[in-house]
């Protein structure tokens, strides 16, 4: 139950983000966009979460080995 009154908020905010997003896309004038411009949008979004991913995978990695302790490679368990 207290697992609820955390997501259902959460819910509730990405439903009004995807109805503001939606709606603004929609009211938009102007020429429509092309073929390649959709390609492009698809592959900026695609490098952006893959470097995104790649970050956050070092990030892990890095303190998960070590690297990120003051006195060099030494892990303390």
């Amino acid at each position: 139950m207290r697992q609820l009154w955390f997501i259902g908020p959460l819910i509730a905010i990405l439903v009004g983000v995807v109805w503001f997003a939606v709606h603004e896309w929609n009211a938009v004038e102007g020429p429509p966009i092309p073929g390649f411009g959709y390609v492009a949008l698809l592959g900026g979004i695609f490098f952006s979460l893959l470097v995104g991913c790649g970050l956050m995978a070092l990030v892990f990695y890095s303190s998960r080995h070590g690297y990120d302790d003051i006195g060099g490679n030494k892990r303390r368990d």
